[in-house]
């Protein structure tokens, strides 16, 4: 499964160091999904979600910033 380029949607400073960056990434099957990377110093997290999964983590971190400001 090749992916067509990727489209920078954010990239956001974390507490430490860290860096969010937000892309969206469209396969050549038709599939479009999330692509989430985490940077901590050298070292990369990356997950790929479908827009289900990133409806529902995104409104559980809205639940959780909500009671937290």
């Amino acid at each position: 499964m090749s992916a067509t380029p990727k489209q920078q949607i954010a990239e956001i400073a974390a507490p430490y160091g860290r860096r969010i960056k937000l892309d969206e990434v469209a396969y050549d099957s038709g599939m479009t999904l999330l692509r989430v990377t985490i940077r901590e110093g050298g070292r990369y997290t990356i997950l790929e979600l479908d827009a289900a999964t990133a409806a529902q983590w995104g409104g559980l971190m809205r639940d959780w910033a909500a009671t937290h400001q």
